[in-house]
């Protein structure tokens, strides 16, 4: 198996990309394993930060490593949160908050206006000095909601409405959305990708 370290402390993303990678021949493990400080997310998109998460990652350990950079977008905020997704609220905001600071920025805007979609980035690198990162993009369509529904998911899911499912993201199962999201979707791609790799 090729040991890939992930670029993230965020343990819901952790989840999702064991699940996605778990049979592809490929050991992911967190990059806590290894170091404790993150990197510095200075980038002012999602493939900025994708290359700066992975090849700090790859510095610290001399593995291979894979980075997701992702957030929503919301069209009635002029792409806000977008990269700040994350840290919306505050630096060490939780999703309880960030989720109320979007439902507070929307109070006024009608359900037609609410559209918004999910992106993810990721980017591989087989060393720090990779000059040319395996990059793939995945976009995921829906509504904020005015309330939200599910306990599933992370991040904004109780509020990302999907409407192919008429349903809230964190309503959805691990599998459905695992087929479906922003992430799922860049993953399928990336393993197309990585699949030349295993036997080299």
């Amino acid at each position: 198996m090729k040991k890939i370290v992930l670029a993230s402390g965020n343990k819901g993303k952790l989840r999702e990309f064991q699940d996605l990678l778990s049979g592809c021949g490929f050991d992911v493990v967190p990059q806590s394993d290894f170091f404790s400080e993150n990197a510095e997310e200075t980038g002012l998109t999602f493939v900025e930060n994708a290359i700066l998460k992975a090849r700090y990652a790859c510095a610290q350990t001399g593995l291979p490593a894979l980075a997701d950079d992702s957030g929503i977008e919301v069209d009635a905020l002029n792409g806000r949160p977008g990269i700040y997704s994350a840290r919306y609220a505050g630096i060490d905001a939780n999703d309880e908050q960030n989720n109320q600071k979007l439902l507070l920025e929307l109070s006024n805007v009608p359900a037609v206006q609410r559209t918004a979609r999910y992106h993810a980035v990721l980017a591989f690198m087989r060393h720090a000095e990779d000059p040319t990162p395996i990059l793939c993009h995945g976009v995921w369509e829906g509504v904020i909601l005015s309330e939200p529904r599910g306990v599933g998911g992370f991040g904004y899911d109780p509020l990302f409405f999907v409407p192919t499912h008429n349903c809230a993201s964190a309503e959805l199962s691990k599998d459905e959305k695992n087929c479906i999201s922003h992430r799922g979707k860049a993953m399928q791609e990336l393993l197309q990708k990585l699949s030349t790799l295993v036997n080299k």
